[in-house]
């Protein structure tokens, strides 16, 4: 039989209502609304909707191109790890809260570690946690004060000042726009709790203690004028450097990144809207500084 005879063969036995639901799967990542389901299968069971036209409505909307957006962040990440890139001057769309920056550098810059930890996790975007499982990592753990389930992901629920892990017990760990709402106000997540004024300095340092000594931290944090906006933290450059030097942290790697009108960019300034940072012990980043050095 013919072969494009045989597609639309095989499209048109799939029921109406098992087509729209792996059209909104595939192109929204998610199921269709109840209401919004009850329409779509109405019309298009009185042929006033076709499926192609079903199709070019849903890979026209905004929200398809949240999802391609997000889908290009995780193959770009993707892509650099396997070939051990590190991306760099990465951009992200207007609308984007930065996500679409953070998500490739951090991703790009896994290098096989078997014991990866991963904080934050259970309000994370889901192309990320994703992502993340697809890396392949032995032995995968997430924290946070909430519980999500995912598949290929061990939940820790702890708070990351004070973490039930022992010492020098992961490769990696990524710590994703999360650090600076320790210590805050959690209410909006569902988590009360007293204002900690040293509540980021001591995730920092359980983060360096269940570091292995040749283990790297991946950050990432809002920069600009030392603002408290209550849920969370915004500092300077020279704030978190600082902050990083007395929990025992070196700089190894950072970038900052603008986002203005035209969206988001790197700048080589000390200013911008987000920091990508990767951290390592101070000794240990000292030493491969010096060996760096003498390479040149």
């Amino acid at each position: 039989m013919d072969e494009r005879l045989q597609a639309h063969l095989d499209v048109a036995a799939i029921p109406d209502d098992e087509f729209a639901a792996l059209a909104f799967k595939l192109a929204l990542r998610r199921e269709p609304e109840p209401e919004a389901r009850e329409r779509l299968l109405a019309k298009l069971g009185d042929r006033t909707l076709s499926r192609a036209s079903l199709l070019q409505e849903l890979v026209g909307s905004d929200e398809f191109e949240r999802v391609r957006t997000f889908d290009d962040a995780v193959a770009h990440g993707e892509w650099a790890w396997r070939r051990r890139e590190r991306p760099r001057e990465l951009r992200a769309p207007a609308w984007d809260d930065g996500r679409v920056i953070e998500i490739p550098w951090v991703i790009g810059r896994y290098r096989g570690e078997r014991r990866v930890l991963e904080t934050g996790y259970a309000y994370a975007e889901a192309p990320y946690v994703t992502a993340l499982v697809a890396l392949g990592a032995a032995d995968l753990v997430g924290v946070d004060l909430a519980e999500r389930e995912v598949p290929g992901l061990t939940s820790v629920v702890a708070d990351l000042r004070e973490l039930p892990l022992p010492d020098a017990s992961f490769e990696l760990a990524l710590c994703v726009s999360t650090l600076e709402h320790v210590g805050m106000d959690t209410s909006m997540y569902g988590h009360g709790g007293e204002r900690d004024e040293r509540g980021m300095e001591k995730a920092l340092r359980e983060l360096r203690r269940v570091l292995r000594p040749g283990g790297r931290l991946l950050i990432t944090l809002p920069l600009g004028e030392r603002r408290d906006l209550g849920w969370y933290v915004q500092l300077e450059l020279s704030d978190w450097h600082a902050l990083f030097h007395a929990c025992g942290f070196a700089v190894f790697e950072e970038e900052r990144h603008r986002l203005d009108e035209t969206g988001w960019y790197a700048v080589p300034l000390p200013a911008g809207d987000l920091l990508c940072a990767e951290l390592r012990p101070r000794r240990v980043a000292d030493r491969l500084r010096r060996r760096l050095a003498g390479r040149s």
